[in-house]
């Protein structure tokens, strides 16, 4: 039992929990690790279409980045993303194979180490917190 709580502090030393919300042409993140404000960031080139919530992928990667770098700064040691990513719109009917796929590399993309992908009500902090520990 020790080399089990042993492995979750450390793996806590490198690994800050990320909660990200995707909207029409917005990214909505939050640090859980540290329960910081929300950073929220309106595209200035769009990359939602009618079809897709993410239909052009390099521009929404690089507003994801920047986040990242703007919710990573203050750490002295260096700490990969865990995250959990939900799509909050065009969602209805599930999300396809594709979609899928898009989400989580997106976040891989911009530089997370995990992802987890979550569809459904929008969860508090501590629910989305509990989500990716038990991940």
């Amino acid at each position: 039992m020790a080399e089990v709580t042993t492995t979750i502090m450390l793996k806590d030393y490198f690994i800050v929990y990320v909660y990200i919300k995707i909207k029409k042409n917005r990214l909505e993140v939050k640090n859980l690790t540290s329960n910081s404000e929300w950073l929220h960031e309106n595209a200035n080139s769009a990359f939602s279409t009618a079809r897709l919530l993410v239909g052009e992928f390099s521009i929404a990667e690089a507003l994801l980045k920047k986040l990242f770098q703007q919710i990573m700064k203050s750490h002295w040691l260096i700490k990969k993303p865990c995250v959990l990513v939900q799509p909050l719109e065009q969602v209805d009917g599930g999300l396809s194979e594709v979609e899928d796929k898009l989400f989580k590399e997106l976040a891989l993309g911009a530089g997370a180490i995990n992802v987890m992908l979550y569809t459904g009500k929008e969860l508090s902090d501590a629910d989305a917190l509990k989500q990716l520990k038990s991940h």
